[in-house]
């Protein structure tokens, strides 16, 4: 019998939607919580105090100093953390002005309310503390987060699917949107988990589970601008949710720079 673990909740700053996902599981948050001690955002108030939590669940990235300092707590009292949704492995949308340097964007991030006391970037939970594991989406597939905590149960350590969303394609018989329609899709280089709910809509996938295991996102864009598409729409497909991940990060700055050049 697997002996029973407490899980803590915590949010950051998100907009509480993968929490939410995880709320509306029901059965299955119900049968869990009969197997785990399930609390939602706990007071944290000293590195000292003496509750200490088996597993923290971290939603929302890292944008203010009071942010900045819980992190810290959490990850002292936490033997195991997991960083959930866009917004704790990316940064999330917020994490996109990061890569803006206009003199206005950048009086704005300087003139918040005074209490928020916002950072100069927002930041992935990584960036702050050690992370053990991290589960991509934004949402998160909630499932997907059951399944997670189920592990660490019975103290296993967890997996998710590491192939692309091409593959879940694949699987539900979808089309191809690039091959017959010519529309830029980030499912070669997108970590599966969503279902490849956009494609199954005849849309692209707009990589908000962020890259997949040794994604080749260079490769994809170069031949998407050689089958004709503009690179202007195509970095602004890779400046959603998960925009602030390094592979994808990274290729929009080659873009802006091509797009300058023209």
């Amino acid at each position: 019998m697997a002996s029973r673990l407490t899980v803590a909740l915590f949010r950051f700053t998100s907009c509480g939607g993968c929490q939410q996902a995880l709320f509306s599981t029901g059965p299955a948050l119900a049968a869990l919580a009969r197997e785990v001690d399930l609390i939602d955002s706990p007071p944290i108030l000293e590195a000292d105090d003496a509750q200490r939590f088996d597993v923290a669940v971290a939603d929302g990235s890292i944008s203010t100093l009071e942010d900045a300092r819980r992190i810290q707590l959490v990850r002292e009292r936490s033997e195991f953390l997991i960083a959930v949704g866009a917004c704790a492995t990316a940064g999330g949308i917020q994490a996109l002005s990061n890569q803006r340097t206009d003199d206005a964007q950048l009086a704005e991030r300087r003139r918040p309310p005074k209490e928020l006391h916002r950072l100069e970037q927002d930041t992935p939970v990584a960036d702050h503390v050690e992370v053990d594991f991290e589960l991509h989406g934004c949402p998160i597939d909630a499932g997907q987060l059951i399944r997670v905590l189920t592990a660490a149960l019975y103290r296993r350590y967890p997996r998710t699917a590491g192939h692309s969303v091409c593959i879940e394609c694949k699987r539900q018989g979808n089309v191809c949107v690039t091959v017959a329609r010519g529309l830029m899709c980030l499912g070669p280089v997108t970590e599966a988990g969503c279902g490849a709910l956009c494609p199954a809509f005849d849309r692209g996938c707009y990589g908000c589970f962020g890259p997949s295991a040794q994604a080749n996102v260079g490769g994809l864009i170069d031949r998407l601008i050689d089958d004709g598409l503009p690179p202007a729409p195509v970095a602004e497909m890779l400046q959603t949710v998960a925009g602030n991940a390094p592979e994808f990060r990274t290729q929009t700055a080659r873009l802006a720079a091509a797009i300058h050049k023209e």
